[in-house]
């Protein structure tokens, strides 16, 4: 599904930067940190990504657009489970 932005799944209802600034507004009103606000975005990022790559860690680093070890250490620094743990061959 595609709105007018052309972006498939993006929302009805206003564009993404509308939501992110409300967000945003919501945060600064209510004595969010700046280190915290980024850091549980990220998380929630990187926890989507894992969703959608079915926890593959290098697919997800691409989607991302970050290298895999960088995706690694920071699924051990947010503790991010649930994913499926890699078997080796």
């Amino acid at each position: 599904m595609r709105n007018g932005s052309g972006q498939p799944g993006a929302p009805k209802d206003g564009t993404v930067k509308d939501q992110l600034e409300s967000l945003v507004v919501q945060m600064v009103e209510r004595g969010v940190l700046l280190d915290e606000a980024v850091n549980e975005f990220e998380k929630k990022f990187i926890k989507r990504a894992l969703e959608r790559t079915n926890g593959n860690q290098s697919r997800a680093a691409r989607v991302l657009g970050i290298h895999r070890n960088t995706l690694s250490r920071k699924v051990d620094t947010y503790k991010l489970t649930g994913s499926p743990i890699r078997r080796r061959r």
